[in-house]
Order: C-alpha cells, then structure tokens, then sequence
C-alpha cells in the first residue's frame, strides 16, 4: 500500500525537496563528478552516529541575510532609450550562541539598499532621507534578471559582518554557519554552509538509498563534488522530522581548501551541533530545518528593513521632483 506523507513545510514555502513525483527526493541530477570513497569506501557506506569524542564548540555564529524588492524603476535616457531598474533593500545578521552559557544574542546587523540596473548614466536615487546606491549590472539589464543581481551585494554584506562578528568574539575555536551553499564564502574559517531545500541529486543511486535510512541525529559518510562551487559535503538527519522519505534532511558543505581528515571532523563537529538548534511545527513552518536562532534573526532582519509601502511612495515622490 502506498504511504502518504505530509510535508512540514509550509506549502507557501515551496518544499523541503524539490522532487518528482511520488516526493521521494530531488527532482534532478546534477552533472557534477563526484567521489563517494572519501572516508569509507562505496561499498560500505552507511548511516554515521555521532561519535562519543565529538567536539562540540562552546560558541556558534549563525549567519543570514534577507532581501526584499521596493520597487521597479526604468528610466529615461537622454538619446530616447530606456532601461529597467530594481530598487531593493537587503540586510544581513549574525547569531552568537553561546553554548556553554546557553545564551544567544544578536553580534551584528547591517541594512543596505541598492538601485539595480544597466543605465549608463543613473546614479545614486533617494528616498526620503534613504539612499539607494546605484549598482550596474553587465548585459541589457532585463527586469526579469534584476532580482538575481542583489545576491552579489548581499554575500558581500554576509562575508563583512561575519569577520566582524568573529574579530569582536572569536577564540578561534568557534563554528560560523552560513544558511546556504558556500559558494565564494569559502575562505572563511571554520565555516559549513548550511543547505535546507533539496534540488539535486548528486550521489550514485547505491549511495543515496543510505539517505532516506538515516534516523535523526545521523549521517552519511562525507564525499566531494567536483564543481566550481564544489567541496566536501554530507546529508544528516535532523529531529523533529515528519517520517517521509526525505523530511528533515540537509545537505551541509565545507570548504573544498581543506583535507579530508579536516572535512571529516567538520562533519562529526556539525553533527554533534545542528540538531540543537533544529526548529519545531508548531513554532515554525519551515521546521525542522530552519534552525531557531536563523528564523529569529530572519525576523529581525526584516523588521530592519522598514517599510516597504512608506519606501515605495517615497521613490515615486521624490522620483517624480527630479523631473
């Protein structure tokens, strides 16, 4: 008989996984190489317990950025043309957990507001007494394609704060969490990238049948993926998860910069720490893989936004005096 599982998830969220039909995992395989044989050969893999010696760092940083669209603009050129633009607000924060204190506490936040597009004369718009800083996107700057250009400016802030964060509270044997694929966050130390939704897949089917076995609190065996923005990466389990396949399920990487045995130990240190912070339905509906101390520090990032309605009328005011 066919079992139906229920999602935890939010659906105004998308899902956990993005699958196929019959919700059994990823949707689609990526092209990427990957090598399975890092800390056990293929044929041994199997789901991983946390292991009795685990190190477990006294304090956590967690980092997170939020972006939101304040308006569309375009503009008028001197020689009759025209070019779109998006006037966007982003912000980025970072969670200091104090484990042995059982404390957590906001270490810094920033707010930053960009105008982006490919007018080769726009500048800098005001907003009342907020600035939008121009920043020029390559190519014909179409308005579909704005949107993606902010993640660049948003990293950066996330990549800023987070040296900040650690410069001002940092014994060096901390652990920094980047909600999301690394990417260029990569030279950071001691840092994993945090993934919640499931697109790919990446692993030999033989390999990734251990994953839907994994019971909370267990992983699978590190392997590497051979991409750009590749590295060494793990699925764990996280509690609270809802019995289906694939829920509660995150992928978590490191730097591709470090040994195995480095990548390894990373993996036992992000083991032995995720679960503590795994979120619960009925406080979340992302749970569990939206760790509480990143749905906190969402929230509070987007109430540092302001208000996107006062910001929009004030564009379209003190746009309509420049003319």
């Amino acid at each position: 008989m066919t079992r139906v599982f229920v999602d935890a998830w939010d659906p105004s969220y998308g899902a956990s996984f993005e699958g196929g039909e019959g919700g059994d995992g990823p949707g689609s395989s990526s092209s990427a190489q990957v090598d399975v044989e890092v800390e056990v050969p293929a044929a041994e893999w199997a789901p991983i317990d946390v292991s009795a010696g685990a190190r477990v760092p006294d304090v956590v940083f967690l980092v997170d950025g939020v972006r939101r669209n304040d308006a569309q603009v375009w503009t008028a050129e001197d020689d009759g043309t025209s070019y779109a633009g998006l006037a966007a607000s982003f912000a980025a924060g970072v969670v200091r957990c104090d484990l042995a204190r059982g404390a957590a506490e906001l270490a810094v936040a920033r707010v930053s507001r960009g105008l982006f597009t490919a007018s080769p004369s726009l500048g800098d718009v005001r907003a009342g007494t907020v600035r939008y800083e121009v920043h020029r996107v390559s190519g014909p700057g179409e308005a579909s394609k704005l949107p993606a250009a902010v993640q660049g400016p948003l990293t950066a802030l996330e990549i800023e704060i987070s040296s900040a964060a650690r410069d001002s509270g940092s014994d060096g044997t901390d652990l920094l969490i980047v909600d999301g694929p690394l990417r260029n966050r990569r030279q950071l130390p001691r840092t994993i990238g945090y993934v919640k939704t499931q697109q790919k897949h990446y692993l030999p089917a033989a390999q990734e049948a251990i994953v839907p076995r994994l019971r909370p609190g267990q992983r699978t065996p590190v392997f590497q993926i051979g991409t750009v923005w590749g590295g060494w990466s793990w699925y764990l389990r996280l509690p609270g998860s809802s019995g289906a396949p694939w829920s509660g399920i995150v992928r978590v990487e490191c730097s591709p910069e470090l040994s195995p045995e480095q990548a390894i130990e990373l993996a036992e240190v992000s083991l032995a720490t995720l679960p503590r912070f795994a979120s619960s339905a009925y406080k979340d509906p992302r749970a569990p893989q939206n760790l509480v101390p990143i749905a906190g520090l969402e929230r509070r990032l987007r109430g540092m936004l302001g208000d996107a309605r006062v910001l929009h009328r004030a564009l379209a005011r003190d746009s309509a005096r420049a003319f």
